[in-house]
């Protein structure tokens, strides 16, 4: 057991060091960006396009705060301005599918997937699923209710702006850690008792459905239940010890961007006064419909390939 845990304390702070070396700045830059002009020049730039989602031009500073930063900075906005339901309904499913952009985008980018694939499939989802509601709910007019959300004020002065950063970066380093090690522990201990190979086995029929082989469905778990940027995490140490294919990672991810966190990136807008059982199914069905259509073009366009490679070597040896 003492082995056990000394491997997977090392794979644990192995992966921390892979990850804080993107969350660490990012979250450090964007902090201080906060509190200059530089975000409320992107929400001016994005105000006109707002009316065409059923939003108000109030609606673009959580939604740039959220893309920034986090879902805690999206909400936080939301209940400062007075939105109706509606409003605050579209926000909630455009902020669940595009949230975090930076640092789980290029989290997400580690295992080897392109940046802006990641990037322009959430933005694409959350504006497409925002016309979608816009356009078939005529309801939730009234004014939201909000519950208890604490808010915090942006320090003054560039040292403790400065010194605010610095403060958010490492306890982001350390919340990291504090999950990645216990994982990876985990992880360690059902590898080496051939448990990973159970849960594939279990989980064969619903990765097969998405296209994707058994050998990420431990990936797609962690993803969806603990977050993107820790199941990108547990896909890069996939791809070095179980040789998880191309498409196998593109399609992982496909599914992860569209739904990943389920439980907490769902009960966070509880305070809202929203519904919320609807913001899961939406992620749920399209993570599984969006990641099941692509897998079964992809292995399509793979099998023709094979057909087309096998008939011209048949071909040349005659």
């Amino acid at each position: 057991m003492l082995g056990v845990l000394n491997r997977g304390f090392k794979q644990g702070l192995h992966l921390t060091w892979t990850l804080g070396k993107v969350i660490f700045p990012i979250t450090f830059i964007v902090t201080i960006l906060q509190a200059t002009p530089v975000l409320g020049w992107v929400t001016n730039i994005v105000e006109p396009m707002m009316k065409w989602l059923g939003l108000s031009g109030e609606a673009a500073i959580p939604l740039v705060l959220g893309n920034f930063l986090n879902l805690y900075a999206g909400i936080a906005a939301i209940v400062s301005f007075d939105f109706t339901v509606k409003e605050v309904f579209i926000m909630a499913i455009m902020l669940s599918f595009s949230h975090n952009l930076l640092i789980e985008s290029t989290v997400a980018a580690k295992v080897g997937v392109k940046w802006w694939f990641v990037v322009g499939i959430r933005i694409c989802l959350a504006f497409f699923s925002a016309l979608l509601i816009n356009f078939f709910w005529q309801g939730g007019s009234e004014m939201a209710q909000y519950g208890m959300i604490a808010q915090t004020d942006i320090p003054e002065g560039w040292l403790m702006i400065s010194l605010n950063g610095l403060q958010t970066a490492l306890i982001a380093i350390v919340q990291l850690a504090c999950i990645v090690i216990p994982l990876m522990i985990v992880m360690q201990w059902l590898k080496e008792n051939n448990w990973i190979a159970r849960f594939s086995h279990w989980f064969a029929p619903f990765t097969r459905f998405l296209g994707v082989d058994r050998n990420a469905s431990t990936t797609l778990i962690a993803g969806l239940t603990i977050g993107l940027a820790y199941g990108a995490g547990l896909m890069i140490q996939a791809v070095e010890e179980d040789g998880v294919s191309k498409k196998d990672m593109y399609l992982s991810l496909l599914f992860l961007v569209s739904c990943h966190a389920v439980v907490e990136d769902t009960l966070i807008f509880i305070p809202l006064g929203i519904p919320v059982w609807p913001l899961l199914v939406i992620r749920l069905a399209t993570a599984i419909l969006l990641t099941a259509v692509v897998g079964f073009i992809w292995n399509r366009i793979n099998m023709n390939k094979r057909k087309d490679n096998v008939y011209d070597h048949s071909h040349s040896s005659i």
